[in-house]
């Protein structure tokens, strides 16, 4: 086989290793919080107006079915939904953005060297590290809740993963849901409590 053939099929295969990876491990999801918040007294939740997602002035079905999953989120915790003055405000957008992953493959190559022990040319290999470089889109998906009264962020939580291109409406959505949850999971608090 060629050179250029085995470089090939080992970026190929990379990357083929890579995507099942993110596949099965679902979204990346990193949160952060206001130490000082006091999360037993927010009894109450609306969205934030504008929603940044919206700035635009209109919904899709995007941020139509993240509303939903963040009220299904809010209610399983004991929140209750105000249209508007909530002691939490929900405030929500999403970004794409290009991402790059380097890895090292290890290699082997073989050069000739004379041996005088054996008055013959022997083959001697030489192992070296040869660096592959994947680039992806990764899609971000980021909620904040804000403090109603204070108009001050209190606990922010982003969910990231690389994007699949060919993804059907129906499996986009599935991976919002998936985005939404694994969210509020690491959520620290419930109303009242």
């Amino acid at each position: 086989m060629s050179r250029s053939f085995k470089l090939l099929a080992s970026a190929l295969l990379a990357a083929a290793v890579l995507a099942l990876s993110a596949c099965a491990t679902g979204p990346t999801v990193r949160t952060d919080r206001d130490p000082t918040a006091d999360f037993a007294r927010y009894q109450t939740w609306s969205f934030y107006k504008p929603i940044s997602m919206e700035q635009a002035g209109y919904t899709s079905w995007v941020s139509d079915r993240i509303r939903e999953d963040v009220r299904r989120e809010m209610e399983a915790r004991g929140y209750r939904f105000v249209p508007e003055g909530g002691d939490l405000l929900v405030n929500f957008q999403t970004r794409q953005r290009e991402r790059s992953q380097v890895w090292n493959v290890p290699r082997v190559d073989f050069g000739w060297a004379y041996s005088y022990r054996y008055h013959a040319f022997v083959s001697v290999p030489i192992w070296y590290d040869e660096p592959q470089v994947s680039r992806y889109r990764e899609g971000v998906l980021t909620v904040d809740l804000v403090d109603g009264k204070r108009n001050r962020l209190v606990w922010t939580g982003s969910a990231s993963a690389a994007e699949v291109s060919k993804r059907t409406p129906e499996q986009k959505m599935a991976d919002i849901d998936q985005a939404v949850s694994a969210i509020f999971a690491k959520y620290p608090g419930r109303a009242g409590g």
